[in-house]
Parts: structure tokens; sequence; C-alpha cells
């Protein structure tokens, strides 16, 4: 066991030194780090570390929520859970609440993606960077492309989380740390917005809804267990913490744009979020009913940053309008994904009655509260509304993608 964790930091190591990755990711072979890359935690961060009995190499996790612009720092404790360590008032990002489709539509991703150690980047233009891995296996099932997504410094963004040098820095430093100290790989997941019954009441004729109600699902398991949740993809769907039926000795496979197959969700997980659900459900219904005011579907500005950075930065966030080619807001009106059982049972109960949706005839099951329930047939191609928003404001070149040139970036942004 210490060879092989021995080992396992040597290699580790080596790829931070950027022996084992490309130049645009973690450097390259005799290339020594800059000392940005590989500060150690300050004094104040371990101390909080270890009031939160958090070991200083444990696994992390991170959560963004754009409408908030925060971004959530989670790390394991001693109990084997994760619990918030900080949260970072993001300085900058860009486009407008939704899922990123194409490359140079400005939209920052939401969903949730696999951090690896390739994906650090120590030579950002931007300070540091880390690269959300988009597009990931449900962004490609779907069709969407784009490159460089990141979460760096400099707070200025197109199509990225930008935070400040000393924020990134720390972010950097805790992310190494996990992955140095065993972690494979760390996850984000990214939100539009709190995914409360508040907020969901707030944006409920959004065209992204839908997809929003998707990754909620996965939200609830990680809110309600405090555990990682374990994502796959089939049927152009996320689905959480699946795993085998009772009694089959079929193997698990998901094909992201085939057919799901059956599948069950651990009762441990499963009541938990489901009890949330409900909760959640009940509240959202409540919310209706009083006919809580409805948010405009586009803010008709480019993005958004914490109110502390308002002050500091004044003028950022400008409107779309100013910057369009076409100098209006034409955005293409298309179907959401389909999110419902054949008979409307589960998704339906869940989230149907109450947030508006309706069963459709090619849909897929899901086994949110019941942990015996099978994946329904291929539910048709996932389409979202196109997002288009302005160019950077920052004197820089484009973090990451400019509007009329799509063409690859020498190194991360």
């Amino acid at each position: 066991m210490i060879r092989a964790t021995l080992v396992r930091a040597l290699v580790l190591s080596a790829a931070f030194a950027g022996f084992l990755t490309p130049v645009r990711c973690l450097g390259q072979h005799g290339y020594q780090l800059p000392t940005k890359a590989t500060q150690e935690p300050s004094s104040e961060l371990l101390s909080l570390l270890q009031q939160k009995n958090m070991p200083k190499h444990s696994p992390i996790l991170l959560r963004i929520f754009k409408e908030e612009s925060e971004l959530e720092v989670w790390k394991q404790d001693t109990t084997g859970h994760f619990q918030i360590l900080k949260v970072y008032p993001i300085c900058r990002w860009s486009g407008d609440l939704g899922p990123k489709l194409h490359e140079g539509d400005r939209q920052a991703p939401e969903g949730f993606y696999t951090i690896t150690p390739e994906l650090m980047n120590p030579n950002s233009n931007y300070y540091l960077a880390i690269d959300t891995g988009f597009p990931n296996t449900f962004d490609k099932a779907n069709d969407r492309d784009g490159t460089f997504l990141m979460i760096h410094g400099d707070c200025a963004s197109s199509g990225c989380y930008a935070m400040t040098d000393e924020q990134i820095g720390e972010i950097y430093s805790i992310a190494r740390g996990s992955l140095l100290g065993g972690q494979a790989s760390f996850q984000i997941q990214a939100y539009p917005f709190r995914l409360t019954p508040a907020n969901l009441a707030r944006h409920r004729t959004n065209p992204h809804m839908a997809f929003w109600k998707m990754l909620k699902i996965g939200n609830d398991h990680f809110e309600a267990t405090h555990l990682e949740p374990k994502v796959e993809v089939c049927n152009r769907r996320y689905v959480f913490d699946a795993q085998h039926p009772p009694n089959s000795s079929k193997p698990l496979v998901f094909d992201p744009t085939g057919k799901c197959p059956a599948f069950v969700v651990n009762p441990k997980i499963a009541r938990p979020a489901g009890e949330k659900q409900h909760t959640d459900e009940v509240e959202y219904a409540q919310l209706v009913n009083a006919n809580v005011s409805v948010a405009p579907i586009y803010s008709g500005l480019d993005g958004g940053m914490n109110k502390v950075f308002l002050a500091q930065f004044p003028g950022s966030i400008i409107p779309l309008a100013r910057v369009l080619p076409t100098g209006s807001l034409e955005l293409p009106q298309l179907p959401p994904i389909p999110y419902a059982d054949n008979d409307g049972s589960v998704a339906s109960r869940l989230f149907g009655s109450v947030f508006g949706w309706k069963p459709t005839s090619q849909t897929q099951t899901l086994p949110l509260i019941r942990p015996t329930l099978e994946a329904g047939p291929k539910a048709t191609p996932a389409t979202q509304i196109e997002t288009v928003a302005a160019k950077p404001t920052s004197s820089k070149p484009s973090i990451n993608e400019a509007a009329h040139n799509d063409s690859p970036k020498t190194e991360a942004q």
C-alpha cells in the first residue's frame, strides 16, 4: 500500500511538472512549474481545514452557481462525507443562464464535469487555469461543441468562470493537493443558480427548465447525502448513482446516445434524495399557486459578477444588444429536453404536475425514489435554446472564444 501510494504520488508529481502532458495543460519535458502553481496552502487555510476535520489531501468537489456568482469548494472530512470548505465570489462569467451549445456563443458550461491532472494548467495567460473538460460525454451526445472552457484568474471571461488571481491561486492549490494526495479526478457541478424551489419558480418559464430539472436530480443526490454523485450518460441524459438491478447478471453499459440499461439507485441515496425532491415539490407548488413573479428569460446582459466586485470593476457588465452583429436579440426557440417516464408516474409526480411538465411518448424512466425502476425507450435528441452574447470587455485577447474566430488557442485561457 505504501509503495503504491508513493508510486502514484511520483507519477502525479511528474504530471504536474509537465513530463506527462502537453505544454498547454501542465508544462513540457524539463519544464519547471512556476511558483504560483506550486504554492502551499496558507496558514489560515490549513487552520480552517483542521477546524473542519478535513485532511490536507482529502478529495475535493467544486460547485458553481451562475446567477449568484459563487464558486464553492467542498472537501471530504474524516467521516468520508463532503462538507463545504469555502465560498468564493466569482469575479466574472459571460453569456446568460443556460448551457453552452456551440463554439463562440460565449456561454459558460452547465453540467457535471470530471477534472483530471491533465486539465490543470499552470501556464495560463490568466494566472492559473482549470479546464472544465467541456464538452463532456453528455455535451458530445447532444452535439454541443466548444474548447478551453476554464476556471481561471484575471477577472475577464468569454465562456469561462473568471476569478481573481488570488482566488484561483488558492483554489488551484487545494485541487493540486488533493490530486497529488491520491484523488484521481475531482468533479465540478456547474448550475445556472441554486436549484431551490424559489429559484425554480422564478425561472419556471425558461426554455432550459427541462435541462435544469435533470441537473437537479444530481444536485439533490449530493445535497441529501454529501457524497459525490456517480455520473453516467445514456439516451442523451445524465443518470446519477446507477447500479445493477438485484439478481441481474448483465453488465451495466451506458451508451451516451443509446437506450439506457435497466438500473437501480441505492436506497441509501434514493430515499433521502426523494424526500428532498418531495419537499421541494410542495414548496414549489405553493410558490406557483401564489403566482410569484417570473424572471425574464433573457437578462439582456453579457453574464454577471458577484456584487462584491461591482465597485472595483464598474461598467464590466454590458448589454448584449450593444455588441451583437445584427444589433438585436434574435434568439431561436428550440424544443426543451423531454424528461418524464412513459406513464408520468415518477418524473411527472416529482416534477411534472408542479413544474408544468407533461409526459411524452418517448421518454426515460428514472429511479428517483423507487430504486427498482428501469430506463424507458430512447428519447428525441436534447436540444436547447442558443444564446448569443457579447465580446469580452477586457483589454486582453478573448479568453477562450471569439464570436467570429473559433480557431484553437495555443494556451488554455
